[in-house]
């Protein structure tokens, strides 16, 4: 689940099918996103940075770039 994603939607206080819309695909299109079922295109990963003015990084809850486990050199 993509809980960075779910939180963008709501805090745009939209409905699923409201987000869908806004993209130009479909209800289920767009919960198979939400949910992880599907990867989604970066056609779309983009239109969702658009669409919430946040990185797709954030969006699907991934750490930032340079954020990870240092080296143990």
């Amino acid at each position: 689940m993509r809980c960075n994603l779910i939180k963008a939607r709501k805090d745009k206080k939209w409905s699923q099918g409201q987000t869908a819309e806004k993209l130009g695909i479909s209800l289920r299109q767009y919960q198979r996103i939400e949910s992880g079922e599907s990867a989604g295109t970066i056609d779309m990963w983009d239109r969702l940075e658009d669409l919430f003015l946040l990185t797709s990084r954030y969006l699907r809850g991934l750490p930032a770039i340079g954020h990870g486990k240092e080296d143990n050199r």
